[in-house]
């Protein structure tokens, strides 16, 4: 992937506040609305969920996960400007405290969700990220190449 095409990437990362997640259960995909948090280098990325959650059974029962991230506007003019980025990799629970307050300073009106005794922060190592803009433009970033 070309460097100008990563710094696209990881700045519209930065921006957004949500994203979709995917993951597989009783032999079905499964799709949620998230909050999240990228590390400083986007290998991890972060949100926290409900311990009473499918997301989280089918997490616990299968590690693989993607996540999608957008940027569309819901207008038409979105099939040549917005761009969409999945991420896949691997999921687990943290109990990192400075990964929380990291959350919580992006995502403060999330505060009580977050500290409550239910909550788990889950982990995502990413092992690479597809990118799509233009309405076909590909390109493919394997984080772990990276150093």
């Amino acid at each position: 992937m070309k460097e100008s095409n990563k710094k696209k990437l990881f700045k519209m990362l930065e921006k957004q506040r949500f994203a979709v997640i995917a993951t597989e259960g009783k032999k079905e995909p499964y799709t949620n609305l998230v909050a999240f948090l990228a590390s400083e280098y986007f290998r991890k990325i972060y949100f926290p969920t409900s311990k009473n959650t499918r997301k989280y059974k089918n997490l616990s029962a299968n590690s693989r996960i993607s996540i999608l991230f957008d940027n569309r506007g819901n207008k038409p003019n979105d099939i040549k400007k917005a761009m969409a980025v999945t991420a896949v990799g691997r999921s687990k629970e943290t109990k990192n405290q400075e990964i929380v307050n990291l959350f919580l300073k992006k995502h403060p009106y999330m505060k009580d969700f977050v500290k409550s005794p239910d909550c788990a922060m889950i982990e995502i190592n990413v092992d690479r990220y597809i990118s799509v803009d233009n309405f076909q433009n590909v390109n493919v970033f394997d984080i772990s190449m990276e150093k």
